[in-house]
């Protein structure tokens, strides 16, 4: 309605009303300008029509997405994760293709997702392929603190067009994850089972923040993270793919080689992880785990002599690593009984993973599928 045929309307009942029906008149009308002025001067972030809304994402960018958004892709692995875990239904595709021993973890309805790939580490994204899967909207992961956030998301939106593209602040940190997941709860319009699995994170997270903090230095257990078939790459310290040996309290015995990497994985000697000799070793290589009890060279290591190496279990996304995400969430109680066993005599793995995997992974374990499950990423049957 516009102020010009208002103003007529006025003038018409000025002339034709009487006195008391023209204040009743002029109060309407100027309630209706009061509204239209009001729709008028709202900011973006404030005004939903119908059928869209505006929003706010992770690095302030204001973004018109549907009212109602069910289909969804991420450009990275650690994004795809979180929808998997809190919106499995309207997310797509996948970055990449599970191996069969992961499907098996993985519901029927949910097996099939097309592969888009993305960009992250193998930088094999396919924008055709993200479009032709037609997603609502696209979630792209940016770095915290990243000068070149801003250019790749209007890259990324300048490419797909008019499927709007919303940033999120990197999910690879275990610990500042909760902002994250509840951001992407209010996204997709799946709130309370984003809550869910932030609470879930918070409980373990406060255990190991208020446990590890009482460890004397004697205390501390010196761990090896083992990647690779030879086991002969690891990452040092301050790593986000060695991040929960940190977040538990464990020495990181490949510190010295921390030169600012936090993300590529250094390759070491046998030599070397000799000379370092730690109390335990972790690897997420099964083809690794599988040989390394019968191997010469690394039985001379007292964790191989004390039947102290862990495979973190594998499906249907790796506990402790690769990708480094959301994933992980279900690992802190892992390697917090895996380095310390008798400080975390209380937590019960069983029921915490048939929790996880119930609610977020969304399938029903057996006590006894868990239970093998843990065995036979190294735990004692006593520590479970």
């Amino acid at each position: 309605m516009s102020y010009t045929y208002i103003l007529i309307v006025f003038k018409l009942i000025v002339v034709f009303m009487d006195k008391k029906i023209k204040v009743v008149i002029l109060l309407l009308i100027l309630l209706v300008i009061g509204g239209v002025a009001t729709h008028l001067f709202l900011t973006p972030s404030t005004v939903e029509t119908e059928g869209s809304k505006n929003i706010t994402d992770m690095i302030g960018r204001s973004v018109e997405i549907q009212a109602s958004v069910n289909n969804i892709v991420a450009t990275s692995p650690p994004m795809t994760t979180v929808l998997y875990m809190i919106a499995p239904d309207k997310l797509k595709a996948v970055n990449f293709q599970w191996t069969d021993d992961e499907l098996k973890y993985v519901p029927s309805q949910y097996q099939n997702y097309p592969v888009v790939g993305g960009w992250y580490g193998t930088q094999d994204g396919s924008y055709e392929e993200f479009i032709a899967s037609e997603p609502d909207l696209i979630i792209e992961s940016i770095d915290e603190g990243g000068d070149g956030d801003m250019s790749t998301v209007k890259e990324r939106q300048e490419k797909f067009g008019t499927i709007p593209v919303v940033a999120v602040r990197d999910t690879t940190n275990v610990e500042k994850v909760g902002e994250s997941i509840l951001f992407m709860g209010e996204i997709v319009g799946a709130q309370d089972k984003a809550k869910q699995l932030n609470d879930f994170n918070n409980k373990y997270l406060d255990i190991v923040h208020e446990r590890s903090s009482q460890l004397s230095d004697s205390d501390k257990r010196t761990v090896y993270y083992a990647q690779g078939d030879d086991g002969l790459q690891t990452n040092p310290s301050h790593s986000t793919h060695g991040q929960l040996i940190d977040l538990i309290g464990g020495v990181n015995v490949a510190d010295s080689l921390n030169q600012g990497n936090t993300t590529t994985s250094v390759q070491v000697s046998m030599e070397q992880v000799i000379s370092w000799n730690p109390d335990l070793i972790i690897t997420n290589d099964a083809e690794f785990y599988a040989k390394v009890y019968s191997d010469s060279n690394w039985g001379k290591l007292d964790a191989v002599k004390n039947k102290e190496v862990y495979l973190c279990p594998q499906s249907p996304f790796k506990w402790f690593d690769r990708p480094v995400g959301a994933n992980m969430i279900i690992g802190v109680p892992w390697t917090a009984k895996v380095i310390y066993p008798d400080q975390y005599k209380d937590i019960d793995m069983v029921a915490a993973t048939q929790e996880f995997y119930s609610n977020f992974y969304h399938i029903d374990l057996s006590n006894d599928d868990i239970k093998q499950m843990l065995l036979d990423s190294g735990l004692k049957e006593s520590n479970l």
